[in-house]
């Protein structure tokens, strides 16, 4: 099976917001984990933002392992700038959800962040 979904029929030509990122991931997640092949396709978006990507692509990693996400989604009319931040969030999920220690020192330091506020 395969999956195409064009983003700015949801996002907009801006993918900033956790809350467009949250939308990608519930219609993309429950095929990949099936196994189907899904391409995003990004034409027309102007502005790239990692909450964004960290919502709707980073949070994968946490069910799913890299091989499953990098065989089973694809990504077409990306900008240059664009594949730059999902290509860093993809490398900081991968990092965040397999190593434990890392996930504790970021959440450490995210707290005193706060808290500092």
């Amino acid at each position: 099976m395969y999956m195409m979904l064009k983003v700015v029929p949801i996002t907009g030509q801006n993918c900033i917001t956790v809350e467009d990122g949250e939308q990608i991931y519930k219609k993309i997640h429950s095929e990949i984990i099936k196994g189907h092949d899904v391409t995003l396709d990004f034409t027309g978006v102007e502005i790239f933002a990692s909450p964004f990507f960290n919502t709707a692509i980073g949070q994968l990693f946490r069910d799913l392992n890299s091989t499953q996400i990098n065989s089973n989604l694809h990504f077409i009319g990306l900008s240059s700038h664009g594949n730059h931040i999902l290509k860093r969030v993809m490398e900081n999920a991968q990092k965040y959800y397999k190593n434990s220690r890392f996930r504790d020192s970021v959440e450490r330091v995210l707290a005193q962040q706060a808290l500092d506020l």
